[in-house]
């Protein structure tokens, strides 16, 4: 999950083409599965569309970026954008890092909420937390973002039998995955690493990757994602 360039997390909508095997964008309406994320979650995409579409209209503006021009580089439609900025859609955690990417910003740069600095508890009954469009994966970011920063920080869950493909983030981007409840399968460069409660793993992000639930039971993740520049 860039800047994961990964609440998430998270929620992350966009109208591409679907690509079932591979969730891409899409909104989160539906029923969830038993497994997936625990409900109040829709709330929480719900809250954080204003924020997000606040925080892209800013950014395009400031780069002097179309929406015909920023669906060109990011591969999510001109009307998916558009509704995002007026906060009718909650995209999906792959819309946001396909935005991320073409607007060249961190993935936590379009969540922020532009906090206070100083002492902040975050509270997980006040967490906003991102899902997949089919809920499956979910991610909640547990750092505040109003700090010039290299370093974030997630908490990961994964449904049973839930596969998350994430696109290649900035180059220089690295995750450094720890896993302390279930299996998780990462594949990245090629090769899959089966990772069980306990198990971590780093590798560099800048390729596609996925993660795959390959037990019988909610995986839990921690990620920490560290960019080659400090960001915020």
């Amino acid at each position: 999950m860039k800047s994961k360039q990964p609440t998430v997390r998270a929620t992350p909508t966009v109208t591409e083409p679907a690509k079932a095997a591979k969730k891409k964008a899409g909104s989160v309406e539906g029923p969830a599965p038993a497994s997936a994320a625990p409900a109040g979650h829709a709330d929480d995409a719900a809250d954080l569309a204003p924020v997000v579409g606040g925080n892209l209209r800013r950014l395009r503006t400031k780069r002097g970026l179309s929406l015909e021009r920023l669906s060109q580089l990011s591969g999510v439609s001109r009307a998916m954008l558009g509704q995002i900025e007026l906060g009718q859609s909650a995209p999906t955690i792959n819309v946001l890092w396909k935005i991320a990417r073409a607007l060249e910003v961190t993935f936590s740069a379009l969540i922020s909420t532009r906090t206070v600095s100083g002492a902040l508890v975050l509270r997980t009954s006040d967490a906003k937390v991102l899902t997949s469009k089919d809920r499956s994966f979910s991610s909640r970011a547990l750092f505040p973002f109003d700090e010039p920063r290299r370093v974030e920080f997630y908490e990961l869950r994964l449904a049973t039998g839930g596969l998350e493909s994430a696109d290649a983030h900035a180059p220089g981007t690295s995750e450094n995955l720890v896993v302390t409840a279930g299996v998780v399968e990462i594949e990245v460069a090629g090769e899959t690493h089966r990772l069980e409660a306990g198990d971590s793993i780093l590798f560099e992000a800048d390729s596609p990757h996925s993660y795959r639930n390959g037990g019988r039971g909610e995986a839990v993740m921690y990620l920490v994602m560290t960019y080659a520049e400090e960001v915020g």
